[in-house]
C-alpha cells in the first residue's frame, strides 16, 4: 500500500526525535537526527530541548567545545549543526554548490583575482585558522596576503566553501552574532564530491526519509541529476516505496515507519527547525495555508506550535510567559499539552535568554487573526 502523506508525518516525528524524547548523549541526538538548522544561535538548544530527555545546554556547550559536534556552512548553503563524524562528508559533497555560490557572485569577482589565485591559498588558510579568527581576521590577513582589495571579496567566498567550521565565543548559546572561524577538524577529504554525497544522502533518509529526489535535492540545495546518480550508486542501501499518489520515494531498509495513527505530542519548535525545511512538498509538516505564514518574505521561519504533528500557529517568549498563536481552533487538552511545554521551555530558557528571538518581534504584526493566548505563566 502507498504511504500517506500522514504516514511520512509519523516517519518524520520518529526519526526526528518529536514523537517521544529520547534518552541519548548530545553527540548521538546530533548523530540521530543528521543535521539542525543553526542560523540562529540558540536554535539547535531548543532543537535538542525538543527532542532529548532532560536536555541540558550546557552538554551541547560541552558538545562544542569538544569539537564532537560541529557548526558550519554545508546544506542548503547555510550554518548547520551536525556530527563531527558527518561533516567531512557533508561539505565535501556541497563543494559544488558551495563555490559556484560565491565564486561566481560578483560580490566576489570584485576582488579582481582568479579562483585559481584564491585556491592556492588554502592551505594557508588552514595554518592560519589553526586558532579562532574573526571575519576582520581573516580581511587583515588576506590584505596583507594579496594586497588590498575591494570588499567583500575572497574571505567572504572562501568561509563559504574552505574547510573551516566556527569556534565558539561564549555567550548563552555558545555563538554570538559576530562569528569566529577555526580550521574544521575532520581535513580528509577524497577529493570525489559525488562519493561524499553517497553519504549525505544515505544519511538524510536514515534521519527524515523516505522522500523523493526533488526532497533530498531541496534539502541540500544540490541538483537532482546529482541526487539520482548518488542513490543508483547506493545499490541496496536505498529502497523504493510508494507515497501519496503512488510517487515513487526512496528510503533505507529499516527505517522506522510508525503507524499513522500514532499520537503526536504538542512540541514548540525554534526558528528555522529543520523539519520544517527538509522537504521540497513541506504540507508533509506545514499545512499549505500557513506555508507563507510561517516562513516571511525574507525567509525568517518562525518558532511554531506543533499540534498532531503538523504546524498549527506560532509562538514567541513575552514578559511571564509564551505567547501562542493558534491558526485554528484548538480543544482544551491541545491548550494544556501547549501549556505544559511552555512551562518546560521557559525554565529552560530562564538561565540563557528568556526572551530568546525577541529581534524578529516585527513579523507578530502581520499575523493572521488567530486565538493567542500566555502560555507557562
Amino acid at each position: 500500500m502507498p504511504l500517506t502523506n500522514r504516514a511520512l508525518n509519523r516517519a518524520t516525528l520518529a526519526r526526528q526525535l518529536l514523537l517521544e524524547r529520547g534518552r541519548l548523549s548530545v553527540p548521538d541526538a546530533v548523530r540521530r537526527v543528521v543535521a539542525l538548522q543553526a542560523q540562529e544561535p540558540a536554535s539547535p538548544y531548543v532543537a535538542l530541548w525538543n527532542r532529548v530527555e532532560g536536555f541540558d545546554p550546557a552538554a551541547l556547550d560541552l558538545a562544542f567545545e569538544a569539537r564532537d559536534v560541529v557548526k558550519g556552512t554545508t546544506v542548503r548553503i547555510t550554518l548547520h549543526v551536525v556530527h563531527a563524524d558527518d561533516h567531512a562528508a557533508f561539505h565535501e559533497a556541497m563543494q559544488p554548490t558551495l563555490r559556484a555560490s560565491r565564486l561566481n557572485d560578483g560580490r566576489f569577482r570584485v576582488a579582481g583575482v582568479t579562483i585559481a589565485d584564491v585556491d592556492a591559498l588554502v592551505a594557508e588558510v588552514l595554518a592560519q585558522t589553526a586558532t579562532p579568527r574573526s571575519n576582520a581576521d581573516m580581511d587583515a590577513w588576506f590584505d596583507g596576503r594579496l594586497g588590498v582589495l575591494e570588499r567583500p571579496g575572497v574571505w567572504w567566498a572562501m568561509r563559504t566553501y574552505a574547510p573551516v567550521v566556527h569556534a565558539p565565543t561564549g555567550g548563552p548559546w555558545s555563538f554570538g552574532q559576530r562569528p569566529m572561524y577555526i580550521a574544521a577538524p575532520d581535513q580528509s577529504r577524497a577529493g570525489d564530491p559525488e562519493h561524499a554525497l553517497r553519504h549525505l544522502v544515505r544519511r538524510y533518509l536514515e534521519g527524515f526519509g523516505p522522500a523523493s529526489v526533488v526532497d533530498i535535492a531541496k534539502f541540500a540545495m544540490v541538483q537532482r541529476h546529482r541526487v539520482r546518480a548518488a542513490l543508483e550508486a547506493l545499490g541496496d542501501a536505498v529502497i523504493r516505496v510508494d507515497g501519496p499518489g503512488r510517487e515513487p520515494l526512496c528510503d533505507v531498509p529499516g527505517g522506522l515507519l510508525p503507524a499513522e495513527d500514532v499520537p503526536a505530542p504538542p512540541r514548540l519548535l525554534g526558528m528555522w527547525e529543520e523539519t520544517l525545511l527538509a522537504y521540497a512538498d513541506r504540507s508533509r509538516m506545514v499545512p499549505e495555508a500557513y506555508r507563507k505564514v510561517v516562513t516571511r518574505v525574507n525567509g525568517d521561519v518562525l518558532p511554531t506550535l506543533l499540534v498532531d504533528g503538523y504546524v498549527a500557529g506560532v509562538w514567541r517568549p513575552i514578559e511571564g510567559g509564551i505567547e501562542a498563536t493558534a491558526f485554528h481552533p484548538l480543544d482544551e487538552d491541545t491548550w494544556a499539552g501547549l501549556d505544559a511545554e511552555a512551562r518546560s521551555l521557559r525554565a529552560f530558557l530562564a538561565d540563557r535568554e528568556p526572551l530568546v528571538y525577541r529581534r524578529y518581534g516585527r513579523w507578530w504584526s502581520k499575523l493572521p487573526e488567530g486565538t493567542v493566548r500566555t502560555l507557562g505563566g
